[in-house]
């Protein structure tokens, strides 16, 4: 179990919070990009537990700004799309992509605008989903094009789930729980009598392997015929990068996450375009009950039922979840190193080796037992 304190550490998002500060120095997605349109290039985005705008200007650019503006704290939401900036509806004052002030129509000293820097993150685009950096300009890293995103002979397609109600470390905690799949998916469906190919879910485990590799933790189940899985990854510091899909694990706020899954589908098709097709994922029934059928409203019930933020001073951990406390450890120490003003795990800043990164070349640097 974790301290009152700890928990709370490594819980909370928001700006100048510790885990915040670090979660701020990698790329998150924001949203897709199917999203905006001509008809609709404005949406409100909440990231990190901080209220923002994201627009789309008629270049196909794109821009991320604090929703209240600098002038007189009006909601920039409801303001109009310029060639070059987004204008706020209440007194006309516009914002370029980079937060810079563009045009004060009521003042008459040309030089007043060059004094206001409006909150801003840069954004990109890549596989359908926009991107945003919200650490420090100078420490910013280049974008990953993890192989799920940019593996164009992979058929793909993104999922988008509903915004789940809950702390962004519970599903990320889930991500190194290799124990839960057995009662949670395999049983579910099973008595259920829903009919999935889930054989190596109800297989007999001997033992489960945890690795600490150069992007965070490798996972395994070793059955009791000797059988090894390849393994899962849990990447520093919001993503799990599963043999079939890459999932993100956005913080929302302290109470909120919203999901984003890559999935590489098994029908010899080939990706065309640079947006991959958005299928959006149902949790719950008409009685707003999780319905348990498919893996993701399982995983979601797991998550939720736990509560808000869930309370870690009153969990009970035993010799299965030696991930779970491997995870903590990793994550408080890369805080740490933040906070003292080093840099984090996992960042990518060699173009070369980004031009398509995939896990499994992986170096590993050694086994945590």
């Amino acid at each position: 179990m974790l301290s009152r304190e700890a928990n709370e550490l490594l819980s909370r998002v928001g700006p100048q919070t510790p885990c915040g500060e670090f979660l701020r120095r990698y790329w998150h997605p924001i949203g897709l990009a199917s999203e905006l349109t001509d008809a609709k290039p404005k949406k409100r985005v909440r990231i990190l537990d901080e209220q923002l705008v994201l627009f789309r200007l008629p270049d196909g650019s794109h821009g991320l700004v604090e929703e209240a503006c600098s002038h007189r704290r009006a909601s920039l939401f409801y303001g109009f799309i310029d060639d070059d900036g987004l204008r706020c509806a209440y007194h006309g004052w516009k914002y370029g992509l980079d937060g810079r002030c563009l045009e004060q129509p009521f003042e008459k000293d040309p030089d007043f605008k060059n004094e206001v820097c409006h909150r801003a993150y840069p954004v990109q685009k890549l596989a359908g989903l926009l991107f945003a950096y919200f650490g420090p300009l100078d420490k910013k890293p280049l974008l990953p094009r993890w192989d799920y995103l940019v593996r164009e002979d992979w058929p793909r397609k993104i999922e988008a789930h509903p915004v789940l109600n809950c702390n962004w470390l519970q599903p990320m905690e889930n991500a190194v729980d290799p124990s839960h799949t057995r009662y949670l998916h395999g049983e579910s469906f099973r008595r259920k009598g829903i009919r999935r190919d889930v054989s190596y879910i109800l297989k007999k485990v001997d033992h489960f392997e945890f690795e600490w590799c150069e992007w965070g933790i490798r996972k395994r189940r070793v059955f009791e015929d000797g059988e090894k899985e390849i393994g899962h990854l849990l990447v520093i510091p919001n993503i799990l990068r599963h043999p079939g899909s890459l999932h993100f694990r956005v913080p929302i706020d302290d109470t909120h996450t919203q999901i984003y899954r890559i999935i590489r589908m098994n029908d010899g098709r080939k990706t065309s375009g640079d947006d991959l097709d958005v299928e959006y994922i149902t949790y719950k029934n008409g009685e707003h009950e999780f319905h348990m059928e498919n893996f993701p409203s399982q995983d979601a019930m797991a998550w939720e039922t736990q509560g808000p933020v869930t309370d870690r001073t009153r969990e009970t951990l035993g010799e299965s979840d030696r991930g779970i406390t491997l995870f903590r450890k990793m994550l408080r120490e890369q805080v740490d190193l933040v906070l003292q003003g080093g840099e984090p795990m996992a960042l990518v800043r060699d173009a070369e080796k980004n031009r398509v990164i995939n896990f499994l070349t992986t170096d590993w640097k050694g086994t945590e037992d």
